[in-house]
């Protein structure tokens, strides 16, 4: 079913449920044509592709009556393919908004569909019509949140007398035996009160955990079965990631979050704004490439069909970009104020700068 969405608004960026519908706004300067598709809880069927024809500020936006939080969704942008001039667009592929706050599923050491092949000895790509539709991992509609903050307070310890413990969140709860079994390697063990009591003993005002965000596996990792263990592939930088989680890995962050704080101990987040997990011109088509290459990466000035890459990960965030800019601002401002986090460790920062 197709058809077209209200108007709308072009701000805030994202999906916004306002209790009577969703407004979606999403930033491309480049695209020439913006399509919004639903699908079922099931994640796989399509119920309504809809057309965004308005765009103000190169945002293009639209709102639907009677769409709810639990809404999963995704993009098609088009326009044109020419990796000569930085332009990727390619409409079979399914989208992730930038601004989602939830995730369908977490994606998995499978091959999520790339927008393009590579030619013989690894010559530019070449288009790829396969659709990603159905396999793609969905964002997902969501609403204010209830969450019970009530009496939870910032440690706000010094720094000089701030003990700082560097964490993984698997890693540090995975093998914990005082810790319930289910909870081991999720956002839950995070607030276990064996886990507290060990941070406690040992000093630590303060724990930095390693990134959480959306993240995706490289491809390599794919032929091995493996997954990226340590998070610096990120590529949802509004959400944790859902692979961390039993069921509700915001909530269950917030929780343990809470728990810490109570604990005086400060949360900090190891962030990765220098680059995305779409990685270099052979890597996967899944949102910031597909929605607008040119704006959102750093590409080489004599050569623009390929990346600067001065991150070693094969792509660098264009920070100079005042959209990209923007994104980081607001993701920030996002885990202050939903999440309570208490600070951030900037991964390669000076790249952020450059």
């Amino acid at each position: 079913m197709t058809g077209r969405a209200e108007p709308g608004r072009p701000y805030p960026l994202g999906a916004s449920w306002d209790g009577e519908g969703v407004n979606f706004a999403l930033f491309s300067a480049h695209a020439e044509a913006v399509a919004l598709c639903l699908y079922a809880d099931d994640g796989v069927t399509e119920t309504l592709r809809l057309s965004l024809s308005e765009c103000t500020d190169q945002v293009w936006h639209g709102y639907l009556p009677g769409v709810a939080p639990g809404q999963l969704y995704g993009y098609r942008v088009d326009g044109p393919y020419d990796p000569c001039r930085g332009m990727r667009f390619n409409a079979n592929k399914l989208l992730l908004d930038p601004y989602a706050k939830a995730w369908s599923k977490a994606f998995g050491p499978i091959d999520p569909g790339d927008g393009h092949r590579l030619g013989i000895d690894g010559q530019e790509p070449g288009f790829d019509p396969r659709d990603t539709g159905p396999a793609m991992v969905k964002a997902v509609v969501t609403g204010p949140d209830d969450f019970d903050w009530e009496n939870d307070r910032p440690p706000r310890t010094p720094w000089a007398q701030t003990i700082l413990y560097e964490a993984h969140v698997k890693g540090l709860t995975r093998r914990h035996p005082a810790i319930a079994p289910v909870d081991r390697g999720r956002y839950r063990g995070l607030g276990a009160g064996a886990l507290i009591d060990h941070l406690q003993r040992l000093g630590v005002t303060a724990i930095e955990l390693l990134p959480l965000m959306g993240l995706v596996d490289e491809p390599f990792l794919r032929p091995r079965n493996q997954t990226n263990y340590w998070g610096y592939n990120s590529l949802g930088f509004f959400l944790p990631d859902p692979r961390n989680g039993a069921g509700n890995p915001g909530r269950e962050l917030k929780t343990a979050i809470k728990a810490l704080h109570a604990a005086g101990i400060e949360v900090i987040l190891d962030v990765v704004f220098n680059h995305t997990g779409e990685g270099d011109r052979a890597g996967p088509t899944l949102s910031f490439r597909g929605i607008d290459n040119a704006s959102y990466y750093r590409l080489d000035p004599g050569d623009p069909g390929r990346y600067e890459n001065p991150t070693g990960t094969g792509n660098a965030l264009d920070c100079r970009h005042p959209r990209v800019v923007q994104m980081i601002m607001d993701s920030l401002r996002w885990w202050l104020g939903e999440y309570h986090v208490d600070g951030f460790r900037f991964d390669l920062a000076s790249i952020l700068a450059r």
